[in-house]
């Protein structure tokens, strides 16, 4: 064949790979196969399809599973990009710095067995990026608050975006290096609930934002049938492999309580409530005062002007059914007039408030104001008649603090008690604010708390009224019960007559009956 011919189809060759990045990614970029080897990339159907939607928008994101090569994909198309498209600056962000060379290893390996008149010199080569001679370039790293600041980004690709530790700041710091009109592929297996990659997602498939969905179950691989799926639940154990195959957020993530758990208090009890009032109408009610009924409210405190709220819930002590809520920023002293008002509304409700820190503010205008049913915590008892105690914050007796006092070990205790009324099913949660937070109360290492950039006020109010509940009014209950019964044994035989100071009887009057024995009074007098 003459040169010039050669060159001819060289050339056709070349502007098909630069018009279609599938022809290009089919016919010569090689991967390594665990099993194979280095073989050719041979597109399945849902790749074909996902890399023409890399091509026709600019903001991507995709819940995927394990496994469906997805991250090489996205090399591939990487390599692509760069070549036919000079000056172009791809910033791949990975959980870590293996994560982030795996990526650049595909992308050289690629690159590497290219033909000739394809393969660009490059001109700087190490362990986390590549340039080439036309100017465009790649650099892995993993997620800092200084990602891509220094230039503007031309494609930024996020692997394994839910497993990023606080992307959030790094989504912030990436923004201004986007700002040109950079193109975003965002991929990840699910990691629960509050992180970035969920928020996005889900807000995308409501149309919130300009992202684009993409959801890959593992139905949609060639290879896998439901004998490999139902291998995987043997293998992994049915949740693990609802979050690595099926793209399941309720299965994926740590939270407290079970995601599928929330989801069933979610769909079986979270109603609207009657009515919304308060100034801000951040006061939610389902079930006005009923008088044959105990009620306590429980007060977690914010300042009032930072990121935390003031909460507090009002809860049917016998039922454990939920029946208001307060959710709001407010001044400390307002807060504790609102709770010392829907306290008393509710039958004058035991007022549990955590007296730490700035709970001593509200705390006080409860004592300030006389309310006849705050909550004490004692040293033993963890409980303590109000009326036993001086009402006045600066002279109480060190063993009776007015307020409920977390200290120690007890919020995990509580954290826990509350999780085993939830997975005993019998506590009744009505609002929907309430289960958003439990849905984002998750396990950081060893501690329970919001996930990054959420609150756990009201949680962390409804876990320690569970936890006074369960310790203390229970116990107190338990007791008056008891004190009740041993005096229904005391009760006046009705053979014997009344006391008469004129009676010539020789009955003693002061006998009475206990069970079936009878006794003389003076004996319990002295």
């Amino acid at each position: 064949m003459a040169k010039q011919d050669i060159k001819e189809i060289i050339k056709e060759e070349y502007k098909k790979c630069a018009l279609d990045p599938t022809h290009f990614i089919k016919k010569y970029c090689l991967i390594r196969h665990p099993q194979q080897g280095i073989i050719p990339f041979n597109l399945y159907e849902f790749q074909d399809k996902l890399l023409k939607q890399f091509i026709k928008d600019n903001r991507i994101i995709i819940l995927k599973n394990r496994q469906m090569g997805i991250s090489t994909l996205s090399a591939a198309y990487s390599l692509w990009y760069m070549i036919f498209h000079p000056y172009k600056f791809v910033y791949v962000v990975a959980t870590k710095q293996d994560v982030a060379k795996n990526i650049i290893d595909k992308v050289r390996l690629m690159h590497y067995n290219l033909p000739s008149w394809l393969k660009l010199k490059c001109i700087e080569d190490n362990k986390l990026g590549q340039s080439y001679i036309n100017g465009s370039k790649i650099i892995t790293s993993t997620s800092t608050k200084d990602a891509g600041r220094s230039e503007a980004v031309s494609l930024l690709i996020v692997d394994e975006c839910a497993h990023i530790f606080n992307f959030d700041d790094t989504w912030t710091a990436l923004q201004p290096a986007l700002s040109e009109g950079g193109d975003v592929i965002v991929l990840s297996t699910p990691n629960g609930f509050g992180n970035w990659f969920n928020k996005t997602y889900l807000a995308a498939e409501e149309g919130k934002n300009n992202f684009i969905p993409i959801r890959l179950h593992w139905t949609m691989h060639p290879h896998r049938d439901q004998a490999w799926r139902d291998q995987q639940d043997i293998e992994l154990g049915p949740r693990r492999a609802r979050q690595e195959h099926d793209g399941d957020f309720l299965a994926s993530g740590d939270t407290i309580i079970d995601g599928d758990l929330l989801q069933w208090y979610t769909e079986t009890y979270i109603k609207e409530p009657e009515e919304k009032t308060g100034f801000d109408k951040n006061i939610w009610i389902w079930e006005y005062p009923d008088y044959n009924k105990e009620y306590m409210l429980v007060a977690d405190v914010a300042r009032g002007d930072g990121k935390d709220y003031s909460t507090f819930h009002v809860i049917d002590i016998e039922n454990l059914i939920q029946v208001a809520e307060y959710k709001g920023k407010i001044g400390t002293k307002d807060f504790g007039n609102l709770c010392v008002e829907y306290a008393t509304k509710y039958n004058d409700a035991i007022l549990i408030i955590e007296n730490a820190t700035i709970g001593w503010n509200v705390i006080q205008v409860a004592i300030d104001r006389n309310y006849k049913n705050l909550f004490y915590t004692d040293e033993k008892t963890r409980y303590v008649d109000p009326n036993k105690v001086k009402n006045k914050l600066n002279a109480i007796n060190k063993k009776k603090v007015p307020g409920f006092t977390n200290s120690g070990n007890i919020r995990q205790l509580m954290i826990s008690k509350m999780e085993q009324y939830f997975n005993e099913k019998t506590f009744i949660p009505r609002s929907k604010r309430l289960m958003d937070e439990l849905f984002v109360f998750v396990w950081n290492g060893n501690k329970s708390e919001a996930a990054h950039g959420y609150n756990d006020d009201l949680v962390m109010a409804l876990a320690i009224g569970l936890w006074v509940r369960d310790t203390t009014i229970r116990i107190q209950n338990r007791r008056n019960n008891l004190t009740k019964k041993a005096l229904d044994l005391f009760k006046v035989d009705n053979e014997l007559p009344i006391f008469n100071s004129n009676t010539n009887s020789n009955k003693n009057p002061y006998i009475i009956s206990v069970g079936k024995e009878k006794d003389d009074i003076s004996k319990w007098l002295l």
